[in-house]
């Protein structure tokens, strides 16, 4: 299509006329009217750039300043350009688009991709992630984040809602006796080694279990604590824990989870992250995961090196959130589109 195509412009939509449906028909740009084709900011935009169209009185210049001119306007366009010139049909919405499989558009086939534009020094709020990736879900789309930097190269992530399925299951467990000492507990294993990847071996005969295995047990009814003789209950200690460790609530809930549903998770210290996780059907950790209280919200700046170290290591970085009452595990992964 030449540039002899005009659109016209009235403050809010670029707008063309019947020779413009050429364009949806064949490139799926726009949404067809009964005069003709309206066209987002974005996709008027492009076409203006690449020379497709012209709207009189607003050379490029002056239409990026009037339809892109906030931040979140400039990266969305950014982005959509983006998208298209790597082969990809792209409309306006769920979220900010949705992105057609290569070679296919509105009418010929689903779209594949849900995105939503985001800047690096945004907050993410996960109850606003959890609940975009699961309308994405619903109508059968992968969400992804496009995040634009501060030198605008643009970087995608695929956000998914892990169920953590296929965990090593229930490890019989014995019934145990241990001994405060400190925040930690020490139990006689009488010379027989524990599995499910429980505490640290001190020596053949005496295992160090961390507070939060002392309370996963204690809560379970597999341990029994005492100090000088004395009981101690799991209140008592979970306050004692606490006392040293500010994120010890939101840490024991995810720890907990992940034992239930058949996973082994020890310290991710190492890996800059509260947890590295085991299926027990391999030798290494498959995954980091960070604990978050409810309602957290935390910099893509944090995430993305967050991500970037875990596939550094070769393993899945998930954010564990409480949300309506029980664990969702939110998993951020590098894509190329």
């Amino acid at each position: 299509m030449s540039t002899s195509v005009l659109a016209s412009f009235d403050g809010t939509w670029v707008r063309l006329g019947p020779e413009g449906k050429a364009l949806y028909d064949q490139s799926g740009y726009g949404r067809p009217e009964r005069e003709g084709l309206r066209l987002a900011p974005e996709e008027a935009l492009y076409l203006v750039h690449r020379g497709r169209i012209e709207v009189p009185g607003y050379p490029f210049d002056r239409l990026l300043a009037t339809l892109a001119g906030t931040s979140h306007g400039m990266r969305s366009f950014l982005v959509y350009r983006d998208i298209r010139e790597r082969g990809y049909v792209v409309q306006t919405g769920p979220h900010d688009f949705r992105v057609f499989r290569r070679g296919e558009k509105p009418g010929k086939g689903p779209s594949q991709y849900s995105v939503s534009v985001i800047s690096e020094r945004d907050l993410v709020t996960f109850d606003t992630v959890i609940a975009e990736v699961t309308t994405s879900r619903n109508i059968r789309k992968q969400h992804v984040l496009a995040v634009v930097d501060d030198e605008n190269e643009l970087t995608y992530y695929e956000v998914k809602l892990q169920p953590l399925g296929g965990g090593a299951g229930d490890i019989p467990l014995p019934q145990m006796q241990a001994q405060l000492a400190g925040r930690y507990a020490i139990v006689h294993t009488g010379g027989v080694a524990m599995s499910g990847g429980w505490g640290m071996q001190l020596d053949p005969d005496r295992l160090v279990l961390s507070p939060l295995e002392i309370l996963c047990l204690m809560r379970s009814g597999h341990l029994v604590l005492s100090r000088d003789g004395s009981p101690v209950g799991a209140e008592t200690f979970y306050d004692l824990a606490r006392e040293s460790d500010l994120e010890f609530p939101e840490k024991l809930a995810v720890y907990e989870d992940l034992r239930k549903k058949g996973y082994i998770p020890r310290t991710g210290y190492k890996f800059g992250h509260h947890f590295r996780v085991y299926t027990g059907q391999k030798v290494h950790s498959e995954m980091l995961v960070q604990a978050l209280p409810e309602g957290a919200a935390l910099p893509m700046s944090s995430i993305s090196r967050s991500v970037r170290l875990a596939h550094s290591v070769k393993k899945k970085m998930l954010f564990a959130c409480e949300h309506n009452g029980g664990i969702r595990y939110v998993e951020f992964a590098r894509i190329k589109l």
